[in-house]
């Protein structure tokens, strides 16, 4: 997949690192929202093999407030701005807001990681006149109610079909279809018996015929089932970052570069082995 400049081989899972410029993100608010310190963390995370940085000026946490456009601004560009003059990497803006997503492109973006589909007034828009790849992520409700009693007949099927609307609108807006990638929205609207039969399912997700993005990291699917704090869900962390990749997730979105990374090189090679013998 082309992301500008830079070209990401996915037919291996690559490794995204987080980088939450926020006081209130839920594991590590406030520790990179001041601009050094964010440089700091995307260098670090670099170093430990991140294919690409996702920046995000807005916590989509459950109970989580919304920011204005302003506010978000000032979080994540003055970061993107720097992160793209320092390093050689892919630059993803987490975001669902359309003035968002273009002053970040024209900062040096090169994807558009949208927990909303591109469903905000104007993001569609922007995505399509971007030429980027996009993100395109199922949630059910809003960041702030949506763990209150989130409901499916079918979670894996009606994440499925959402994610299908969303594919086809964006065709035929003009995205190509090699730009789009998409994500099933762990901890989105989803409760722990809904993450976990859609882990167990994620293969099935490639049927959509678009890369397929995993982002569990530290989440509360780890926690609830291990009864760990959130600096205790390492080990959770890379096990559902295992599955995951052994599913074929193309994308893994992790706080824990180093571990995540040394984990999706072994599950590489045995996929590359298995692929052999199969031929």
């Amino acid at each position: 997949m082309n992301f500008r400049n830079n070209f990401l081989d996915l037919t291996t899972s690559k490794v995204m690192g987080i980088l939450n410029v926020t006081p209130d993100s839920f594991s590590d608010g406030g520790a990179f929202n001041i601009l050094e310190n964010g440089l700091s963390q995307a260098a670090l995370m670099l170093s430990e093999g991140a294919d690409i940085i996702d920046i995000g000026g807005e916590s989509t946490k459950p109970g989580a407030q919304a920011v204005s456009v302003q506010q978000e601004l000032d979080r994540v560009i003055p970061v993107i701005e720097a992160v793209f003059k320092r390093f050689d990497t892919i630059v993803s803006i987490d975001t669902s807001k359309a003035q968002v997503m273009k002053e970040a492109i024209n900062a040096g973006a090169s994807l558009i990681n949208d927990v909303r589909a591109l469903q905000e007034n104007g993001a569609l828009d922007i995505a399509v006149k971007a030429k980027v790849p996009v993100c395109l992520m199922h949630m059910q409700g809003q960041p702030k109610l949506m763990q209150q009693n989130p409901c499916y007949d079918d979670v894996v099927k009606e994440v499925m079909t959402f994610l299908q609307g969303r594919i086809s609108v964006c065709l035929k807006a003009g995205i190509a279809g090699n730009q789009i990638i998409v994500d099933p929205g762990f901890g989105f609207g989803k409760s722990i018996e809904h993450n976990y039969k859609i882990l167990a399912n994620l293969e099935k997700f490639h049927e959509l015929n678009v890369p397929v993005m995993a982002g569990m990291s530290r989440k509360s699917m780890i926690g609830n089932l291990l009864q760990r704090k959130i600096d205790q869900r390492l080990a959770g962390n890379i096990a559902t970052a295992t599955v995951a990749a052994q599913k074929g997730a193309q994308i893994i979105r992790v706080h824990d570069v180093k571990e995540t990374v040394d984990a999706v090189k072994i599950v590489n090679i045995i996929n590359a082995y298995r692929n052999n013998n199969e031929r």
